[in-house]
């Protein structure tokens, strides 16, 4: 039956596709999350008005953020190659995309961070200082439970980005669902693989869409 609708699809070049672009958006998605919310948390504790209030970090980091959200990811896959080479010894496959996708996501997500910390209530946070909470106390204690859904949600977008930006890498050579949709459906003419990588890139998506909603609808409160 798969055979008759299917003549193009190799079943285990689709699990092996699958399998890569798992392993790129996860990696790439536990590395953006890390860096993400340091950046984020830096960015608001050194804004205006905030702790740790410095005006030239704020700038610098802020410019930063705003430079690599704006390139678009296939020229910043070019951009990063020296890198990257330099980095992982090859250009080539899986673990050759990892540093792009975690350049071009992480900022992305600090912005949402940051977005996510200024939405928690002044009252809490004055609260805290008041009593003397320490840096870390204020961050681990009280920023980061309270904007917990806001960060939930931002990673969700940012894993879902992760995954259309591993689809993009895949067609210069990154591997992936992107990678078997380019090479064996566009270029050999076989619409089947194509659609069916999409269809497994779309299925992907809605799992983790649906899984991001499930955990901020666990954290918020409200």
């Amino acid at each position: 039956m798969l055979e008759s609708l299917f003549p193009h699809l190799n079943v285990e070049q689709l699990l092996d596709a699958t399998w890569e672009t798992l392993y790129m958006t996860s990696v790439a998605g536990v590395a953006t999350l890390i860096v993400g919310i340091i950046l984020g948390v830096t960015l608001f504790l050194t804004s205006k008005g905030q702790l740790l209030q410095n005006r030239p970090v704020y700038l610098l980091i802020s410019a930063l953020v705003n430079i690599f959200r704006s390139i678009p990811f296939i020229i910043l896959i070019v951009l990063l190659i020296p890198f990257t080479k330099t980095l992982v010894g090859t250009i080539l496959g899986a673990n050759a995309a990892l540093p792009a996708l975690i350049v071009g996501a992480a900022p992305f997500y600090a912005r949402l961070v940051e977005i996510g910390l200024r939405e928690v209530d002044k009252g809490v946070i004055e609260a805290a200082r008041s009593m003397g909470a320490k840096t870390h106390t204020l961050i681990f204690r009280v920023l980061l439970p309270e904007s917990s859904p806001a960060l939930t949600s931002g990673i969700t977008v940012t894993l879902i980005a992760l995954v259309s930006y591993t689809a993009m890498a895949g067609v210069i050579g990154a591997g992936g669902l992107g990678n078997l949709a380019y090479l064996e459906g566009f270029q050999r003419n076989h619409g089947d693989v194509t659609l069916v990588a999409t269809l497994m890139i779309l299925v992907i998506v809605f799992v983790i869409q649906f899984i991001g909603d499930l955990i901020t609808t666990t954290f918020d409160k409200r």
